[in-house]
């Protein structure tokens, strides 16, 4: 059976992570992505090194799979000519530039839509194509600051930032979500549209309860570590070797507990008679159970508390979680040959499909991969394009792996 958007072109004009993660998640589930960069470096995360796989940058790799990678200068007439050529076959078009540059450079939505129509355009930046701070870049770090994420993360005493890029991800997560259902729109309508979202509303956008928790009360939300805003116990507590997730979110989880933990007296104070009581007391809960969870390691408390029916689980380093055989099982480690890097390793995609799974169709392009084999496809000959790359506005990596591949 053919991949889900199999017949779909993407092109990819963005860099880092937040475009290039929404162009992947499209090109894993088959549509064909091609990786648009400039000759003179290429994308900026491939000097966001070290680590490297074999010389190749891991950044890099990580965010660029399952697309074919040309290098064009589209600030040349003869770059610009090839990326005009390239739109005209194109279903979607993904661009991260600051607002305004592609407008600049002859490339905006309406001169595209103009000439296109059917092409879904979609812009992901810093702070959205309106506002005061329309013309700011987009940094992750910022973004999450001033979203309010990182007021909420981390302890009472100190802020922290998510351990991962989230105003990035949810920011590439979000686009790829709206690019499908205006590729479902044009089927009704022949026409496609502009899309335009940012690392601002990305990370704004995943505050429900939080947000929720200032409108219904007028006050900020609080850090609370690794609690739960709303139910306790549900945390990650210290024992006596490592650390371990419990959430015991409600009344009948929390009675599973103190059976477990032998501690049938918890039941009879009134501090911790229910939600609100324990939630009202929270600190006085968490050392009250960490006093007790320190008498044995995390290892030895999994089989009791699993045994009674609590929801819990270790606190596993990333090398650890690719040996869990869950892990395994689900197929979240990938492993593919990569033309110089040699052999790399993938996250595997977080969903599974019943008739059209995403699949590893080809690791990240080396810069300039398929330069030549994409621009032939459209008809130019091998004469122009060694004369195009003479002039410096395209670039080819000349890889033998070019002849094995079809564009």
């Amino acid at each position: 059976m053919p991949a889900a958007l199999e017949g779909i072109r993407v092109l990819d004009l963005t860099q880092i992570m937040a475009g290039p993660f929404c162009a992947m998640l499209l090109a894993d589930l088959g549509a064909e992505g091609i990786k648009i960069e400039n000759p003179r470096g290429g994308d900026d995360s491939r000097r966001m090194a070290p680590p490297y796989y074999n010389g190749e940058p891991a950044s890099f790799i990580a965010m660029n799979r399952n697309k074919y990678g040309i290098a064009i200068d589209i600030r040349t007439p003869a770059g610009a000519q090839a990326l005009w050529q390239l739109i005209e076959t194109a279903d979607v078009l993904v661009e991260n530039f600051r607002p305004g540059t592609m407008t600049r450079l002859g490339f905006g939505f309406e001169a595209v839509h103009t000439r296109h129509p059917a092409l879904v355009y979609c812009s992901i930046s810093g702070f959205g194509n309106t506002g005061p701070y329309r013309e700011r870049g987009g940094f992750d770090l910022v973004t999450q600051a001033m979203s309010g994420l990182i007021s909420v993360t981390g302890s009472p005493e100190e802020p922290a930032k998510v351990g991962v890029p989230i105003s990035d991800l949810n920011a590439g997560l979000y686009a790829s979500h709206a690019i499908l259902a205006a590729l479902l729109s044009r089927v009704r309508t022949g026409e496609g549209q502009y899309i335009d979202t940012s690392l601002f509303e990305a990370a704004l956008a995943y505050t429900f309860w939080e947000s929720n928790e200032y409108w219904a009360t007028g006050h900020a939300p609080q850090r609370l570590g690794t609690a739960h805003r709303l139910s306790a116990p549900y945390q990650v507590f210290a024992t006596a070797r490592g650390w371990i997730a419990i959430g015991a979110a409600n009344q009948r989880n929390w009675e599973h507990l103190v059976q477990a933990l032998d501690r049938p007296d918890l039941l009879q104070n009134p501090h911790f008679a229910n939600n609100a009581e324990r939630m009202a007391n929270l600190a006085e809960l968490v050392e009250t159970l960490t006093t007790t969870l320190k008498t044995r390691t995390t290892e030895e408390w999994l089989p009791i508390l699993e045994e009674a029916g609590v929801p819990c689980g270790p606190v596993l380093s990333l090398d650890e979680v690719y040996q869990h055989p869950q892990a395994q099982a689900r197929a979240m480690d990938i492993q593919v040959e990569h033309p110089i890097a040699g052999h790399i390793h993938q996250i595997g995609f977080p969903v599974k499909y019943s008739s059209t799974p995403a699949h590893m169709y080809r690791p990240a392009p080396v810069l300039g991969q398929h330069t030549f084999t994409i621009l032939e496809s459209l008809g130019y000959s091998p004469e122009r394009c060694r004369e195009l790359e003479a002039s410096g506005a395209i670039l080819d990596a000349h890889l033998d792996t070019n002849k094995e591949e079809d564009a």
